[in-house]
């Protein structure tokens, strides 16, 4: 039987234990980096990791360690405990949790979600708002615009703001406008997804009249 640290690393390739541990990997491999801010993925997870970032590298004993704030051996132990490994001297261990360092991956990862969750409907809305500014541009005999080609007028620039600054800005930045925008997503999902189900038809089409004076723009369609 193999001793501790050579069953674990030919049992457990490190892309098993960073998804069991809660690491999202694409199906290239790639992740993002847990051990600094990573907003795109950098680091390559298969049997070994490597980021390309931070430039952190090794075998899944040294990923559990770094993230879990252990010594090689605790590490090697976890894993052996967490997917039942048997190794030559095994003996029952009961891991030794870090409540800090969980909640703090917990929470990097929660905060990921909802940060692509933002950028995703954010862009959707956008794909949305250009449509609009084509589809429902005035005629020059038109007097009045509709209201979704004002709501274009009114939006777009702000709205590609804030996807630059969900690509570039600072960790700080991006926390502004996830918690800013948290609230207006539900609203913008159900938005996008009545256009989605009719196309490029018009929902609220019978609600309003098809254009609104040009001079104004409605308080209502504020985001």
């Amino acid at each position: 039987m193999m001793n501790l640290f050579e069953a674990v690393k030919d049992a457990v390739p490190t892309r098993t234990a960073a998804e069991h541990y809660g690491i999202e990997v694409k199906r290239n491999g790639m992740a993002c980096c847990p051990f600094h801010d990573d907003r795109t993925p950098s680091m390559k997870v298969d049997k070994r990791f490597h980021c390309f970032g931070c430039q952190e590298d090794g075998d899944v004993i040294d990923f559990v360690g770094k993230l879990f704030d252990l010594s090689p051996k605790r590490a090697a132990e976890k894993l052996a405990e967490d997917f039942g490994v048997r190794y030559e001297g095994l003996q029952t261990w009961q891991p030794q949790r870090r409540p800090s360092v969980i909640s703090k991956l917990a929470a990097a990862q929660e905060y990921r979600k909802k940060e692509n969750r933002c950028y995703r409907v954010l862009c959707e809305y956008l794909h949305l708002l250009r449509d609009w500014k084509e589809q429902y541009a005035p005629q020059p005999e038109d007097e009045d615009w509709h209201p979704l080609f004002c709501e274009a007028l009114q939006k777009m620039d702000y709205v590609e703001y804030l996807l630059d600054e969900l690509i570039s800005g600072t960790l700080e930045e991006r926390t502004a406008i996830v918690k800013e925008k948290e609230k207006d997503l539900v609203g913008l999902e159900k938005k996008i997804a009545a256009f989605d189900c009719r196309g490029t038809a018009d929902p609220q089409r019978d609600s309003f009249p098809r254009k609104v004076r040009s001079t104004r723009f409605p308080e209502e369609l504020a985001m």
